[in-house]
């Protein structure tokens, strides 16, 4: 690609969209704000040059941006609106999330330009998914042989405070490793709120420090000379579009105003401020549009009254833009498109759970060119587990990989695979270690309710949890479901047989929605998990129970692998019992629980998560609500104690829930 210089931007979009944020943030500080219109309000000024000529220059249609708080010029520039930038930030219905999120978290499907996924209210979260579409970009290319994403790129935008972050070395560890078509544009104006970069970064140069990161294109100029700025930019893009590998690009500005509109900066002092006022790249610009003849003073100064006077109009219409519909709240949470169950089901071989998953994998790995299977050790070992064995051998490193060891980027790269269209399997080696993802994990849960379901990151996040068969531990034994049924926008399956995690997972493979599938460690490979192969278009619908056993004096309600100690405690019990295997905890069957409550008047909750606030107690708040006068006793729950899993077999038994103590609590139950 040949090398080109500043004088090729089209200098006047770049003006026009400066002086639009720069018209949108005056209006809103000086009048939304004080009428109180405008309750979160983020001024881009000093940052929105270099900003407006990155946006210029990302006019692939399938380039991806990530962007943050302070990104409003570069959406702009992308073809947000400024209508439809007050509007939502007076959290109107004319905005593009609707009321549902705060105004400056932005996103926009590409309207003849890039793609603007969806941002996050967490510092530094952009960045794995940048590394996902970028990824995507080179899948579609390479794998799928589509020509049309040739010289496609992602960018990352940020401040100088989120190269702090987590997500922020978790991409550039991933970006520069896999040598993705990343550019990392890290805005730094010295201050993260009140905190100075010195806080943030040693020496306060994070590009200067990473001038030896192997595979790591690295540029740093000043962010307010537009000449320098706009060299240094085309190179940076042009770099990355011509798929040599990724690039950080660090460009000085200042701030010029708080980090928000309730910060004064009184923390820098009068000198700095006045210092930061002079260096502001406004004027720079105008200077140079006219000092290279792009446009005259009087046609500067009437394109200034002519953005002004679009942006008063646009102002006046957001203003009188409806508030969103109150009961529309609910909507959006998940899609509203069902996968089709197929009602087919045939008798294979028997099997194991972990074998059942591996097969199911196979068989929609063959179906989907779009599938990837990706995580620590899932490639050439085929998972720590055995579930990916020779899937990389019979499908390629483009399909089965391994990933760095960061769960951050994991569930991150997963997000901008799935907003690229992809479907992406991640597995998280077990329960404890998705912690680190909790701030992607949120995000994909919420998108699609925050965008009104224009953006959605359907993925099978698989995770083998609880206790194995011979040991516990803190660290690998938690089973842990509450705490993501507590994610809103998930889908969660816990399967307790082999014939269940085919349906359940051929359906999360297919849906639209992300999905947590559990896979518990003791069931992956010992008989009472074992079940003959359902066949390769079997499927289950979630929210739908399995009655393991019909009876007529108590329900027990259960799920995982407590389904076989409940099954162990009615047989030793010899008492008429129905026992109800959840197979999914979102949705849950609350109907098929509430049926057998009606008819047996009795029920006890079982499961292997900690005791307070597990998901059993949701079960039972539900029956007690909603059957109450059908119970002739008070609703049990049964639940591994409040400590962490042992390692010690005589300990972890002495807290989990076992055979005997399930028949105790069965026996105080009918005796009431």
């Amino acid at each position: 690609m040949a090398k080109r210089k500043q004088s090729e931007l089209n200098w006047l979009n770049v003006a026009r969209t400066v002086l639009t944020s720069r018209a949108i943030d005056s209006i809103e500080e000086s009048e939304l704000v004080p009428k109180g219109l405008v309750t979160y309000q983020f001024s881009a000024r000093g940052h929105d040059m270099i900003q407006a000529i990155l946006s210029d220059l990302m006019n692939h249609p399938h380039d991806g941006a990530t962007v943050y708080y302070r990104s409003r010029p570069f959406v702009l520039g992308q073809g947000l609106t400024p209508e439809e930038s007050m509007a939502a930030s007076m959290a109107r219905s004319g905005g593009i999330h609707g009321g549902r999120d705060i105004g400056v978290v932005h996103f926009l499907r590409s309207r003849g330009k890039s793609t603007v996924l969806p941002a996050s209210g967490d510092v530094g979260a952009q960045y794995s998914p940048a590394i996902g579409w970028a990824q995507a970009i080179l899948y579609y290319y390479n794998v799928l042989k589509d020509e049309s994403y040739k010289d496609a790129i992602a960018v990352a935008l940020g401040g100088d405070g989120s190269t702090a972050a987590n997500g922020f070395w978790a991409a550039l560890n991933a970006a520069t490793t896999l040598k993705l078509p990343l550019l990392f544009f890290i805005e730094d104006n010295g201050y993260g709120i009140s905190v100075p970069s010195s806080y943030q970064t040693p020496g306060e140069n994070i590009a200067k420090n990473l001038k030896s990161f192997t595979n790591l294109k690295v540029y740093d100029c000043d962010g307010t000379d537009p000449e320098e700025a706009g060299d240094a930019i085309i190179d940076a893009v042009d770099y990355v579009r011509g798929w040599q590998g990724p690039a950080l690009i660090r460009l000085k500005i200042p701030r010029l105003s708080g980090h928000s509109f309730v910060d004064t900066q009184s923390y820098k002092g009068e000198a700095l401020l006045a210092k930061e006022r002079a260096n502001d790249p406004l004027p720079k610009l105008e200077k140079f549009i006219i000092k290279s003849k792009i446009a005259s003073k009087k046609e500067w100064d009437v394109l200034v009254d002519e953005v002004g006077a679009e942006v008063v109009a646009a102002r006046d219409r957001a203003i009188d833009s409806p508030n969103p519909d109150p009961l529309s709240v609910m909507e959006h949470v998940f899609s509203n498109i069902e996968p089709v169950i197929v009602p087919i089901k045939t008798e294979g071989p028997r099997m194991n759970l972990q074998d059942a998953v591996r097969k199911t994998l196979e068989v929609e790995l063959a179906a989907s060119d779009r599938l990837v299977i990706f995580g620590e050790d899932v490639g050439m070992k085929g998972g720590v587990h055995g579930a990916t064995v020779d899937l990389q051998h019979k499908f390629g490193k483009d399909r089965v990989f391994d990933t760095s060891l960061s769960e951050e980027a994991i569930i991150g790269r997963a997000v901008g695979m799935a907003y690229a269209g992809l479907v992406p399997v991640p597995e998280i080696q077990f329960r404890k270690y998705a912690d680190p993802a909790t701030e992607q994990i949120n995000d994909t849960g919420t998108v699609r309710w925050r965008t009104r379901s224009q953006f959605f990151a359907p993925m099978v996040v698989r995770i083998p949890v609880g206790y194995a068969k011979k040991t516990g531990d803190p660290w690998h034994s938690v089973s842990g479901e509450a705490t993501f049924a507590h994610q809103i926008g998930w889908r969660i399956a816990f399967p307790s047989n082999a014939e269940d995690a085919v349906g359940l997972l051929r359906t999360a493979l297919r849906s639209e929605d992300p999905t947590f599938f559990f896979e518990h460690r003791a069931l992956l490979d010992t008989p009472q998990a074992r079940a003959n192969y359902p066949g390769d278009e079997f499927m289950l619908p979630f929210g739908k129970a399995n009655i393991i056993e019909e009876g007529t004096r108590a329900t027990l309600v259960t799920w995982g692998a407590m389904v076989e100690r409940a099954k162990q405690a009615v047989d030793e019990l010899g008492e008429s019992v129905e026992i109800i295997d959840l197979r999914t905890i979102i949705p849950w069957d609350k109907q098929a629980v509430l049926d057998s409550v009606h008819k047996t008047s009795r029920a006890l909750v079982l499961c292997e998560d900690n005791w307070t606030a597990n998901f059993a107690a949701e079960i039972c708040a539900t029956i007690s609500q909603e059957a109450f006068e059908s119970l002739d006793a008070p609703v049990e729950r049964l639940a591994t104690m409040d400590v962490p899993i042992p390692y010690n077999m005589g300990m972890m038994k002495a807290v989990m829930p076992e055979v005997p103590t399930i028949v105790e609590v069965l026996k105080r139950l009918l005796s009431f």
